[in-house]
């Protein structure tokens, strides 16, 4: 009896893993680290309009056995000629030991509109297409339990006819306000909500992103600026709901972060980051406490890298207000 309970109990696991990888987005940890998958009215905001490259990866709950791996390239700059910026998002996500893979390539084109002096707004729209692939032969069905040794019989269900990859175009919008130390912004994924079914019908959840956040100087030691940079992320994507609070602390090149993560009911986690600004480039690392239920489950929460490289502008960019969000 002891074998069939714990039997049932990795299959509601896993089943509970495989219904969420569906139902919700990826998350960052680093989200403005990330800008572009945060906002498309982010392309553009940054380094002064210069083009800049970023690479950010995420491995989330590895101690189950990598779980949860995504990464993701971005370029982006400001075009005078446009009035805006232009930017391009690679993003890679493997849930389930690579049994459920996605891909997708995002283009976005964010307006730049200076209100006055002091407050400038961004209207980004975004065009992707997204690819879906399911390895059949890799997922455990409950025709496969025997209650004695567990998982030992070969399914009855038909997977060898049924389809594998999916694959649609998908839309996205947002804005952002701000001025020289207060940002905010709102953004809506996947506005047609795009049919992901393998087999039935299964639209993709409209998903709504709001950011606030403050950038308040502290105080100046030699030519650095000690900053604290209090920040608030809310997101919406069907019934789930997603808050992210935190502050972060800059002082010369170096950024320290915590925030706590949670969801309407539950603590999902906590999270340390650190990283390093310079001018030609800057390095994040930061690490997610499991403080939910999971945590008994030996988790070994996540691990997020992120890297940006600046570079110089071609030609001399129009001068505009800069953004003063935080780095990571």
């Amino acid at each position: 009896m002891k074998e069939i309970m714990k039997i049932l109990a990795v299959f509601s696991f896993l089943l509970v893993f495989s219904t969420t990888a569906n139902a919700q987005d990826p998350a960052f940890s680093q989200f403005y680290a990330n800008p572009l998958y945060l906002n498309p009215a982010f392309a553009g905001a940054f380094n002064g309009g210069c083009p800049q490259t970023t690479l950010n990866y995420r491995d989330q709950w590895p101690g189950i056995g990598r779980t949860y791996v995504t990464t993701a390239a971005s370029y982006d700059q400001h075009f005078n000629s446009l009035g805006g910026g232009i930017g391009i998002l690679v993003m890679n996500d493997r849930s389930g030991d690579g049994n459920i893979m996605t891909n997708a390539v995002s283009l976005m084109y964010s307006y730049h509109l200076e209100v006055n002096r002091k407050f400038s707004v961004k209207a980004g729209f975004e065009a992707s297409y997204r690819m879906l692939n399911l390895d059949w032969s890799e997922l455990t069905f409950g025709d496969m339990i025997d209650p004695k040794y567990g998982f030992i019989y070969p399914t009855q269900e038909d997977i060898v006819n049924n389809p594998n990859k999916v694959s649609y175009p998908d839309f996205s919008a947002g804005f952002i306000g701000y001025s020289e130390n207060l940002f905010f912004g709102f953004a809506a994924h996947h506005l047609t909500q795009p049919n992901q079914g393998f087999i039935s019908e299964s639209q993709l959840p409209t998903k709504l992103t709001a950011h606030i956040g403050a950038n308040i100087p502290l105080s100046r030691y030699r030519n650095s600026v000690t900053t604290i940079s209090p920040n608030f992320l809310y997101q919406k994507q069907q019934d789930f709901q997603q808050f992210n609070y935190g502050v972060y602390v800059n002082r010369g090149p170096i950024v320290g972060g915590l925030w706590a993560r949670h969801s309407v009911k539950n603590v999902d986690s906590f999270i340390l980051m650190v990283g390093l600004i310079q001018d030609a480039f800057k390095f994040g690392y930061s690490y997610d406490i499991t403080l939910s239920n999971l945590k008994n489950s030996n988790t070994l929460g996540a691990h997020e890298l992120s890297f940006t490289l600046f570079m110089p502008c071609r030609s001399r960019s129009k001068s505009f207000n800069t953004i003063s969000c935080p780095s990571f």
